[in-house]
């Protein structure tokens, strides 16, 4: 546990999909991450396709977590169009789901949404066009919405951003660049940007992509997806202390 009274130590950890058969696959983990964290951030894809027992199985599994924990969902635990049957399925763990909701422990805010796809820069889809597109550009835009109405909620000094897809170009390099765009969307860094308290963000999503980046004004951007992590630190959590 972190010994400095003015830090908190955030392990994040996405992309665990779980799956019907992994059962106690994580157990083990949460109970090692409560040792070396103060607070654990889900980014997403914790189920592999948003079945009931997949959710049971990893809340079985998060007993062994003995510090407060935060999520967002991802893109896989929307397949079986139950992402809200997943969401009550954690929070009966214990767990704080993040949305339009945000939270604070220990000082520090915390406030998330899954993300959108819709590509970065110069290469994000803009709303023109055919009705698909412009509804596609809507989604991407309302999950920054979400966003930035959880970050202005908070008034803590210190606030981490924990999403599913990457708000950045850099945290995805690796992954091929023709799927760059479906890989998250530049409005989230923008939402991220607007506000000064944000110390860090925390994303996954980009299995092969890159584990640090910044946003344009210099916040810290860290993917989590755990095959990522795992390259990068020879675990599959990152430990960032804010």
């Amino acid at each position: 546990m972190n010994a400095k009274p003015d830090t908190v130590t955030v392990a994040a950890i996405g992309d665990l999909h779980v799956t019907e058969s992994s059962e106690h696959r994580y157990r083990d983990l949460f109970a090692e991450i409560s040792q070396a964290a103060d607070v654990l951030a889900l980014c997403g894809d914790l189920t592999n396709f948003g079945k009931t027992r997949e959710a049971e199985i990893l809340a079985e599994d998060l007993h062994a977590c003995t510090i407060p924990a935060v999520a967002v969902l991802g893109n896989h635990d929307y397949e079986c169009g139950q992402p809200q049957v997943v969401a009550d399925i954690l929070h009966s763990a214990g767990v704080t789901m993040l949305g339009e909701q945000a939270v604070e422990i220990g000082g520090v805010g915390f406030a998330g949404v899954k993300g959108f796809v819709g590509g970065f820069g110069r290469g994000e889809l803009g709303s023109f066009g055919e009705p698909a597109i412009k509804a596609f550009v809507d989604a991407s835009i309302e999950e920054a919405r979400k966003l930035e109405n959880a970050l202005r909620s908070l008034r803590t000094d210190r606030v981490v951003a924990v999403l599913h897809y990457a708000p950045i170009v850099e945290t995805v390099e690796g992954e091929p660049l023709e799927i760059f765009p479906f890989l998250g969307s530049s409005r989230l860094a923008d939402a991220v940007d607007r506000f000064e308290n944000v110390k860090a963000v925390v994303h996954g999503h980009a299995h092969r992509g890159s584990f640090r980046g910044e946003t344009l004004k210099g916040i810290p951007v860290y993917n989590c997806a755990q095959f990522v992590v795992k390259a990068e630190t020879d675990r599959p959590y990152a430990l960032i202390e804010v």
